[in-house]
């Protein structure tokens, strides 16, 4: 996973104080995100960060679409009151009845971007995986397993649409999301 990978790689990298881990399959991942994330950061405290974006009706619609169809897509994310990860799934957590326009949704999309500190990468490196992350496929699950806490930094999609390449379903939304920022 890219977890493992960006361990693997650390010894190669001169000291940094943060690696960051910025996945492939999410190419409409702004640059928001990722200094939201690095902001994070800067409070020492934080070993391990990833963004979570609150789900607007049409996301949340695709994750019940995808869920209905049979398909695993993207990853929800529970926190509590302080931004520490509770849980990640492939199923959409917290139980909610499908939004309503104007009301903001319980459900946060994860997005799949992780920051981490070295020391947290060398510990994640000499940890088997565990029961959770085998069952969902979430490498962050890892870290919960062993007690140790994920920030969730909440971020804003002002007005972008995110989503991630996760079954072939997904490639013509991500293209016309691409096409309507300009980007593609």
């Amino acid at each position: 996973n890219g977890t493992e990978r960006c361990a693997a790689a650390l010894p190669a990298l001169d000291a940094p104080d943060v690696v960051v881990n910025l996945q492939g399959d999410a190419p409409l991942t702004p640059p928001w995100f990722l200094s939201a994330l690095m902001e994070a950061m800067a409070d020492p405290a934080i070993a391990v960060a990833t963004p979570v974006l609150r789900c607007d009706a049409a996301a949340h619609a695709a994750f019940l679409e995808d869920r209905a169809a049979g398909r695993v897509g993207g990853t929800t994310a529970v926190f509590d009151a302080r931004g520490r990860a509770l849980y990640f799934s492939k199923e959409v957590i917290p139980f909610a009845p499908p939004p309503v326009e104007g009301v903001p949704s319980p459900v946060f999309h994860h997005v799949g971007v992780y920051a981490y500190r070295p020391e947290a990468l060398t510990a994640y490196a000499g940890w088997p995986e565990g029961r959770l992350e085998a069952l969902e496929g979430l490498e962050q699950l890892r870290f919960l397993e062993h007690g140790r806490a994920v920030a969730c930094v909440e971020v804003e999609a002002r007005g972008r649409v995110f989503w991630e390449v996760n079954n072939p379903e997904d490639v013509p939304r991500v293209e016309a999301a691409l096409a309507a920022a300009g980007i593609a």
